[in-house]
């Protein structure tokens, strides 16, 4: 059993880094191995306030190779990936220099426009790279770093939900509901589901909360847009019930590192509809069935008309490709590169 300590700028909430990262800790726990969690925020084992992404000040080298004691292996969730906490980073790479570790890459700075101008990763001999798509690994390519893809992994058999209740309390009955199940930040695109709601006549469910800074655009957005629009997850549903609720979900995202609802929209039988950016082209090579984010008159006719095969093959897919009962033996692997046994 090896002790592996997994770092980021925060764990354990309902962000994609942090669902992930909270996947393979069960699948490596599964395989035997202690996991330690090290973040500047949330449920962790260690905390490291200067870790966090707004923090004042940076953790102290002290600090960071004192959460490190003792690792085989220190797994580095996004931290390094991104800059937005570049001293933490900084020292983060002090702590981790000739000690193996492993850095997974959710997002890269010049995927982001606002933050294309500063650094990438760095790179040691000890180091290894993982990313969650092709993209980003031929990316790093280019600028000296090698990596293997490892694509996010799913429960292809997840609880079935409570469409009647989650229905009930957004006092709907037989309308058309669309689910947008993310945050609202621009990269989000409310405004093309907000169209697509439009044009079907439907109510939009957005769950997420807006961040960044855009609570008083969307709010702008809803109220100019004249549409029935539902905000939030009621106390006591979770995001099962929401997909169970929902006819249609939609993801009009113009960039995500991966966009985890793809594949939930999969391993719950919804249909999507989907704004192609670039990691969804790769998703869909693997051969699903989704509908563009334009093609209203499919959509509605297969709204009218429902094909549950369609359904079911984009599950079968998801089994072969994305399911999280592989992901033990494919960390397994990495795991052996990175010299942990």
């Amino acid at each position: 059993m090896a002790r592996l300590v997994l770092v980021s700028f925060r764990l354990g909430g309902t962000d994609g880094v942090a669902i992930e990262a909270t996947k393979w800790t069960t699948a490596l726990r599964s395989m035997g191995h202690d996991v330690v969690w090290v973040a500047g925020e949330g449920e962790v084992d260690v905390l490291v306030a200067g870790l966090a992404l707004g923090a004042g000040t940076a953790p102290t080298l002290d600090e960071l190779e004192r959460a490190f004691a003792g690792a085989d292996l220190v797994i580095v969730e996004n931290l390094a990936s991104l800059p937005l906490n570049p001293a933490a980073r900084d020292v983060l790479y002090a702590a981790l220099a000739d000690r193996p570790a492993l850095f997974h890459h959710h997002d890269l700075p010049w995927q982001r426009s606002h933050l294309a101008h500063l650094d990438g990763p760095r790179d040691d001999p000890h180091w290894r790279h993982v990313t969650i798509n092709e993209l980003s690994r031929l990316e790093l390519g280019e600028r000296g770093i090698d990596a293997v893809t490892l694509m996010n992994s799913f429960d292809c058999d997840p609880p079935p939900g409570r469409r009647g209740a989650a229905r009930e309390s957004l006092a709907l009955t037989d309308e058309v509901l669309v689910l947008l199940p993310t945050r609202a930040i621009p990269r989000k695109n409310v405004e093309g589901a907000l169209a697509l709601c439009a044009a079907l006549g439907a109510t939009l469910w957005l769950l997420g909360p807006a961040e960044d800074g855009y609570e008083a655009a969307l709010d702008e957005l809803v109220a100019h847009s004249g549409l029935d629009v539902r905000r939030g997850l009621a106390e006591g549903l979770d995001i099962h019930d929401a997909y169970a609720a929902c006819d249609l979900v939609v993801m009009p995202s113009t960039w995500e590192g991966f966009g985890n609802p793809v594949l939930e929209s999969v391993t719950h039988r919804r249909p999507l509809v989907l704004n192609p950016y670039p990691v969804a082209r790769e998703i869909m090579r693997y051969g699903f069935t989704f509908f563009e984010l334009t093609d209203v008159t499919s959509i509605r006719a297969f709204l009218s008309s429902p094909n549950p095969q369609v359904l079911e093959e984009n599950l079968a897919i998801a089994r072969q490709h994305f399911n999280i009962e592989s992901l033990p033996a494919r960390l397994e692997t990495i795991l052996v590169q990175s010299g942990v046994r």
